[in-house]
């Protein structure tokens, strides 16, 4: 599997298109917005959308979920259940920043811990970890060593816990327990900013090294 991430809206959310280089089929994780961009780069890397994958139900990563799952005909996957009110709440928020209308969605599916969701032919496991939204999940790809984990852990950072249905020290306990098992070589796509891995994350990010 390779990525390529996208950064899209003006909260630069990294939107990911997840590739199967054997068959060419892709999944999109988290499209925050800016639909054509995402088009554009899908268009030049020259894959066949699949599946849209959502690791939370903020509208920075999901807020063109539905106009672009009505536009190719493709399934969602994802969140946990927990973040339905986040996800109903969507055109709320989207009028409350004084941004463009944004439509809710029902995925699917509804993701739980322990779950495995498909493209192509990957199959990526699913961590449920919540604390900055209560059902928040990570992506994780163990052949490639490649983790997607929204807005759970960022290079040198971790994720709000102030907003609704947040939790500091839920998300603490979920970044050692589910993500740091997975492998201090695991590269991992934060929701914004650059990459990193979890053992640069582990040597030294003041709130979760070891």
């Amino acid at each position: 599997m390779k990525i390529a991430v996208i950064p899209v809206t003006p909260f630069q959310q990294n939107c990911t298109l997840l590739v199967c280089e054997q068959t060419m089929k892709c999944a999109v994780v988290d499209p925050g917005g800016d639909i054509e961009k995402i088009e554009d780069a899908v268009a030049q890397i020259g894959v066949t959308l699949e599946k849209i994958f959502i690791t939370h139900g903020h509208m920075d990563h999901a807020g063109a979920t539905a106009e672009l799952a009505e536009r190719f005909n493709l399934p969602i996957e994802g969140p946990h259940i927990a973040d339905k009110y986040w996800i109903d709440g969507m055109p709320k928020q989207a009028s409350q920043f004084g941004l463009p209308p944004v439509k809710s969605f029902t995925p699917g599916r509804w993701l739980v811990d322990g779950d495995q969701v498909q493209f192509g032919a990957v199959t990526l496991d699913v961590y449920h970890c919540p604390g900055h939204t209560p059902g928040h999940v990570v992506f994780f790809d163990p052949v490639s060593k490649i983790a997607q984990v929204g807005d759970v852990l960022f290079q040198g950072s971790i994720g709000r816990s102030d907003l609704p249905g947040g939790d500091h020290d839920t998300l603490i306990r979920s970044i050692k327990q589910k993500l740091w098992p997975l492998g201090r070589d695991v590269v991992f796509v934060p929701g914004h900013g650059p990459l990193s891995t979890f053992g640069e994350e582990r040597r030294s990010n003041p709130f979760v090294r070891d």
